[in-house]
């Protein structure tokens, strides 16, 4: 047990009611130290850093109204649209709550994108920070299953026939899938069975592991210390500290950015609310026109299209047609003739590698093409995982890299915008070609990382972080 700070009797009521705390709760003033007010930042911070502060407000804003609207919303497929309509027409402010809670998930996605991307032009997945990385990618994937369930609690019509489209992949799986589809339905069909597992996934067993997720995230972050534009440590070994130990590039984080997040809280509320007040379909892409109808099993919308933030992943789904994956089975095969004859790999990884080659192709050839659509939508997430060992660049930030890689992570922002915009759409000849280019290059960006991301004239990194007051 640690022993009792004696404190002057002539504190004040202030100071001795902190040191009571403080006695009897050390641990919670110890991670107020080693978090905030002793841990020490980058001094090189620009806008880009606003985005985590922000991710953890909206996660705030979906936690709270979230609970305001389990007060009154009923998971029972004969009432759950109704319960809605309640909410919004006769509970006090209930329409207010739940415009915050729908505006709240795409400005989750909006800033967890943005976070994302500060993360990818400035190297925030390179060594010490995989962990970070590997941590924060699996809060997206988190959030987009918790995204997913919320989406079906309205009971509209694009809920019901969303969930049912994205349930029905699954049954694309060989031997499992339509097992797997039912089980996850809980029912031979999306109704009252579904619509109650993923209200209590939803609402309690999602959450948890986010929060947990998130509480990993922040940690593992302190523990290595923060990325910042530059890409130098200030800390370890290596890196440049004073007398006292404390980095000379470095501030500490509370209360200089806990400041400089207030601003960008400031502005972000500024923008939320004026979509919430004005605008909190946004022309039907936050919230759906077909989702103020209630859901008809009988009535199949002329044209299903999940939410905004999932369409960049379900127009790599469709572009997975036949002929597309006559082009996947080319691209398989070259990178099986690229492994054996430039390759440096033993004889035996040689074979190795033409017999995968050749085992490929084969379940290519043998698998309905739906199946593999669902592969190439999965595995857009889950190539993020392993960035931090696909670029191979001598230098982190893009500062540092050759002018032409600015070019290619502009061509990919492009890329993942159209395909966005073509999820969004119907069908069409012309889109899914494009769709198809836009898969190809997505995935191009990040298989042929360690090869693009070498070459090139690379700029002296500075030994300190370079910074300007503002």
């Amino acid at each position: 047990m640690a022993e009792f700070k004696e404190i002057s009797p002539n504190a004040s009521a202030t100071e001795k009611l902190t040191n009571w705390f403080d006695n009897r709760f050390p641990s919670a003033f110890s991670a107020y130290r080693d978090h905030m007010s002793e841990y020490y930042a980058p001094k090189n911070f620009n806008f880009w850093y606003f985005f985590g502060s922000l991710a953890m407000l909206v996660l705030v804003i979906q936690i709270v109204t979230g609970i305001f609207l389990t007060m009154h919303y009923k998971p029972d497929a004969a009432m759950a649209f109704a319960s809605v309509e309640y909410i919004m027409r006769d509970v006090p402010w209930g329409w207010l709550i739940r415009y915050m809670h729908s505006t709240g998930a795409s400005a989750f996605f909006v800033v967890v994108y943005l976070h994302m991307y500060r993360g990818l032009i400035y190297g925030s997945y390179r060594k010490p920070r995989e962990l970070v990385w590997i941590f924060g990618c699996a809060i997206f994937l988190v959030l987009m299953a918790e995204a997913f369930m919320g989406y079906l609690l309205p009971w509209g019509q694009m809920s019901y026939w969303g969930a049912q489209v994205i349930i029905n992949l699954f049954s694309a799986i060989p031997f499992i899938g339509p097992d797997l589809s039912e089980w996850i339905r809980g029912d031979y069909v999306v109704g009252d069975a579904t619509l109650n597992r993923f209200f209590a996934f939803h609402v309690i067993a999602v959450p948890l592991v986010l929060l947990g997720l998130v509480v990993a995230h922040i940690f593992a972050l302190h523990d290595v210390g923060s990325n910042n534009p530059d890409g130098v440590e200030i800390k370890g070994p290596k890196a440049l500290k004073d007398a006292n130990g404390k980095p000379l590039d470095g501030i500490p984080f509370h209360p200089y950015y806990t400041v400089h997040d207030i601003f960008g809280v400031g502005v972000f509320l500024m923008v939320f609310t004026a979509i919430i007040f004005f605008a909190p379909e946004l022309g039907g892409y936050f919230l759906e026109y077909n989702n103020f109808i209630p859901a008809d099993p009988l009535k199949t919308p002329a044209h299903i299209a999940p939410v905004w933030y999932f369409t960049p992943y379900y127009s790599m789904l469709r572009a997975i047609t036949t002929e597309m994956m006559y082009v996947l089975i080319a691209c398989v095969i070259a990178a099986g003739a690229f492994a054996v004859i430039k390759s440096r790999l033993p004889a035996l990884g040689k074979v190795v590698a033409v017999v995968a080659t050749a085992v490929g192709v084969a379940l290519m050839l043998a698998i309905d093409p739906k199946f593999w659509g669902v592969v190439v939508m999965g595995g857009a997430v889950i190539i993020l995982f392993f960035l931090p060992w696909l670029d191979q660049s001598p230098v982190k930030s893009i500062r540092y890299r050759p002018s032409w890689h600015k070019w290619v992570y502009g061509i990919f922002i492009v890329d993942f915008f159209v395909l966005g915009y073509l999820g969004t759409q119907a069908p069409s000849s012309i889109g899914e070609r494009i769709s198809q280019v836009g898969t190809l290059f997505y995935f191009g960006f990040f298989l042929l990382m360690p090869w693009w991301s070498r070459l090139g004239e690379f700029k002296p990194v500075p030994e300190r972080i370079t910074f300007a007051a503002h």
